[in-house]
């Protein structure tokens, strides 16, 4: 597997799941890693320093020698196709466009249930809570169902960035009060991220995780 001639450096939030999802995938394929932590609460992602890397002034950004990735997903694209296994983003078209579906999900339906329903409890932002926790059931009524016929959110043997795209905000739902407990397949699926040679977890930020 090609390795960096240096360390990547990632710009994170450690309580920030988006950067959870690219470390996550830094540390599951193995590679060197220069964390550099970005004071969000002072406002350091709005210097001008930082919005030369994202303009949208947010976490993460890796640079990779002369390279800046910015977004969360377009980093694990990045990642995989520069580093990682062929399965991790697989070229076979019908396959490829299973991994874009699960992005979508990751980068729509999962921001705006389980990890809108966390943002209220863990940063006190200002979501309806009943509103973000229905969409959350909402969504894990369907990947429930997904996730009750193969291991991985597409299709095969083996786990994909779809998988790390989603893995962080549903493995956190329950501190933003949405219980897993009636998903089994989910929970499973869960584990089995969690069993992956150098998983990496995110620091629990509230009480009634799952066990």
């Amino acid at each position: 597997m090609k390795h960096p001639a240096q360390a990547i450096q990632l710009f994170r939030f450690t309580l920030s799941g988006h950067s959870h999802r690219a470390e996550l995938f830094l540390s599951l394929l193995g590679l060197p890693v220069e964390a550099v932590d970005v004071d969000l609460l002072g406002g350091q992602q709005k210097t001008p320093a930082y919005l030369a890397m994202n303009r949208f002034g947010q976490v993460p950004v890796i640079r990779d020698g002369d390279v800046t990735v910015a977004d969360s997903n377009a980093i694990l694209v990045y990642l995989a196709r520069q580093y990682g296994a062929p399965h991790w983003l697989p070229t076979d078209p019908a396959i490829e466009a299973q991994v874009q579906r699960w992005l979508t999900v990751a980068a729509g339906l999962v921001a705006y249930g389980p990890c809108a329903a966390r943002l209220l409890t863990v940063f006190k932002m200002q979501f309806n809570a009943e509103e973000v926790i229905a969409r959350a059931h909402a969504l894990f009524a369907v990947m429930e169902q997904e996730l009750a016929e193969r291991p991985w959110l597409v299709a095969g043997d083996m786990p994909t960035i779809a998988d790390v795209a989603n893995y962080t905000y549903i493995a956190h739902a329950p501190e933003g009060n949405v219980s897993l407990d009636a998903y089994p397949a989910i929970r499973a699926w869960l584990a089995r991220v969690e069993a992956l040679p150098g998983f990496f977890p995110m620091p629990v930020t509230a009480a009634g995780l799952r066990a």
